[in-house]
């Protein structure tokens, strides 16, 4: 005989309540080469001004046809998603502006939104598909 369970499920978001603070897109320029002392002092004045780092906006450009140049852009992003994330934001949003090669881009996009997705952020890419 197989036992029921009387414990109730629970959604992920229970127990959760808002906020007064209002989410806002920061430049990744402010945090692309900021330490974290930089990081949390821009978390702290943001907090303090009643804004929580929601979203973090970068553009890329891939426009050379070249591995090398290809996988600079791709840790330039990784290394964005490491301080997006530290910031404490859930989502990078890339604007590819040109992609000379999209069959070197896609692979190395997708790679970068894996590791973003490992440290808790989502990743939108406008301007070219991952597909």
């Amino acid at each position: 005989m197989s036992k029921m369970s009387t414990s109730r499920r629970t959604s992920p978001t229970e127990g959760c309540r808002p906020t007064d603070s209002t989410p806002v897109t920061v430049d990744a320029d402010t945090i692309a080469d900021a330490s974290r002392e930089d990081l949390r002092a821009l978390a702290d004045d943001l907090a303090d001004e009643g804004y929580v780092p929601a979203e973090v906006a970068a553009d890329a450009a891939f426009d050379e046809d070249c591995s090398l140049a290809t996988q600079r852009e791709a840790d330039r992003l990784r290394e964005l998603v490491e301080n997006a994330a530290f910031l404490g934001a859930n989502r990078l949003t890339v604007d590819v502006r040109e992609a000379a090669a999209p069959e070197k881009v896609r692979p190395a996009l997708s790679a970068v939104a894996e590791r973003a997705r490992r440290d808790g952020l989502v990743v939108d890419v406008d301007g070219l598909s991952l597909n």
